[in-house]
């Protein structure tokens, strides 16, 4: 008899279960939780939602599945808490098939807003993870802890599922220490971790790779400076898809203008307002967080409203805008400086994306480095990246959409998601 079996004998390979491609994405705020279901093997937005003003009477569950023909979908009512609104969004989930059981679910990614310098990258969380950001809270006290809590109560739901955090700060962790040093004694600062961390990170890492893609360049080849304008502000300075300087610091209130926060002051501003204004720290606080910025300089921070103003010839929205202005051209002059060779600029985020008059304003006058718009495109409106300066422009000026959910799951479905 042959030692061999005989072809009949052999059984076919069974073939092999797909690997699970789907992540959900969770941001959670102290009273709200905005969620997205992304299908990782196309990129493809399954579903997106919000639960806002939880703790209170009127909640309100927002949901938009993405399947052809389906309705968007909104009910009021009491949220107690970060647990009662993810069951919220679980519920709305499940009603189009997409329920946190799926086995299709490969993980959750969470935006974290502070990683400090521990976390470089995208981290699976444990209780050690957790502890850190805990530590954490003291720098990012408005943010940390509603993110610790959106990560425990995801973990509570789905204890067998891979939650990983992806942080804000991790970009900017590439700058070098001139442009993350604060000019303060050494010994306190390190005391105390007082140094530029940076917030938007996601933002910024995914705009410029995708800077990069619209130049026909890989990101290692292209510098780009990144400006993501929306009621929050930040710019990058990005070599070679790296980033070597940004305008948020210990937090994300140095640097530009903002809808409510006044961007860079002297800090003796504030001794002033102790001393001579009799004004708390909590109070000093919440006027340079809360309402100053645009808000401060005009009584509002909807740009589209102070640009209806300034047509009108409204003087106080006109210098609100121009001081803005002169903000963010500046700091395009800094990076320009920083990076020594500039290939594009890329404006994002509600502002940056929407108000051509921003974009035009913010390179008035920089023709000598390269920098201009053309007029018609700038004022085009469109729904993807493009290029808003002159055919053969010197340096490129782009408008990009951000997707910060999407830069979130591709690096947790990176991490973990796809087989091994």
């Amino acid at each position: 008899m042959s030692p061999h079996p005989s072809p009949a004998t052999t059984l076919p390979d069974e073939p092999r279960p797909a690997p699970p491609s789907r992540v959900l994405v969770l941001n959670s705020g102290s009273s709200s939780v905005k969620y997205q279901l992304l299908e990782m093997s196309d990129g493809s937005r399954l579903a997106s939602g919000l639960v806002e003003r939880i703790g209170e009477r009127t909640s309100l569950v927002r949901h938009t599945p993405s399947a052809p023909g389906a309705e968007p979908r909104e009910r009021t009512g009491p949220v107690a808490d970060h647990e009662a609104a993810l069951k919220a969004m679980a519920e709305e989930l499940g009603a189009d098939g997409l329920g946190l059981d799926s086995p299709e679910l490969a993980a959750i990614g969470h935006r974290v807003v502070h990683g400090g310098m521990h976390f470089t990258e995208p981290t699976v969380v444990d209780e050690a993870v957790l502890s850190e950001i805990e530590r954490l809270i003291p720098v990012a006290p408005l943010h940390n802890p509603a993110n610790l809590t959106g990560i425990r109560t995801a973990t509570a739901l789905r204890p067998d599922l891979p939650q990983v955090a992806v942080f804000d700060t991790s970009f900017h962790t590439t700058m070098p220490e001139p442009a993350a040093r604060y000019a303060i004694d050494v010994r306190t600062a390190d005391e105390h971790r007082i140094r530029r961390y940076g917030f938007h990170g996601t933002s910024h890492a995914y705009v410029s790779r995708q800077t990069a893609r619209l130049l026909g360049k890989a990101p290692e080849d292209v510098n780009v400076i990144v400006l993501h304008l929306g009621n929050g502000a930040s710019a990058s300075a990005v070599r070679g898809g790296r980033c070597v300087d940004t305008s948020m610091g210990l937090t994300p209130l140095e640097g530009l203008v903002m809808g409510t926060r006044s961007g860079d002051v002297d800090p003796a501003v504030i001794f002033h307002l102790t001393r001579v204004g009799g004004m708390s720290i909590d109070e000093i606080d919440t006027l340079l967080n809360k309402k100053s910025g645009l808000v401060g300089l005009c009584g509002d921070n909807d740009m589209r409203e102070i640009r209806r103003r300034v047509d009108a010839g409204d003087e106080e929205a006109k210098l609100a805008f121009d001081i803005y202005i002169h903000r963010l051209k500046k700091y395009i002059g800094a990076y320009y400086a920083v990076l020594g060779r500039v290939d594009a600029v890329a404006f994002t985020a509600g502002v940056g994306e929407n108000a051509a008059p921003v974009r035009e304003a913010a390179v008035a006058g920089l023709a000598g480095l390269g920098l201009e718009v053309d007029a018609e495109r700038n004022g085009a409106r469109g729904t993807g990246p493009r290029l808003v300066s002159p055919e053969g422009a010197r340096v490129a000026v782009a408008v990009v959409p951000t997707d910060e959910e999407m830069e979130i799951a591709t690096q947790t479905y990176a991490l973990v998601g796809k087989p091994n």
